[in-house]
């Protein structure tokens, strides 16, 4: 299993630090960590890209509010972007 992602912007939205990025898993992989460099997330938005099942979104493997890392469940050989709100 192979599972890799970008983190390709960090920003504020009003109270809350943002980080942002894309996310892929390979080799029959479903998924994997994002160290996403809050220090506390409050929310996680997943979404597929490309040719992945439509019934089948990601899911974040987590309660909120977490740490700064997330574990992501997606099919297999998926790939998708990822957004976490929360603070630094």
């Amino acid at each position: 299993m192979t599972f890799a992602y970008t983190i390709d912007k960090q920003t504020v939205f009003g109270d809350q630090e943002v980080a942002m990025g894309t996310f892929t898993s390979s080799d029959a992989g479903t998924g994997g960590n994002i160290i996403t460099g809050l220090k506390r997330i409050t929310n996680v938005t997943l979404q597929h890209t490309g040719a992945a099942v439509v019934a089948s979104a990601p899911v974040v493997n987590e309660t909120m509010p977490c740490d700064g890392t997330v574990t992501i469940v997606t099919v297999a050989n998926a790939a998708g972007i990822w957004i976490a709100y929360g603070s630094r």
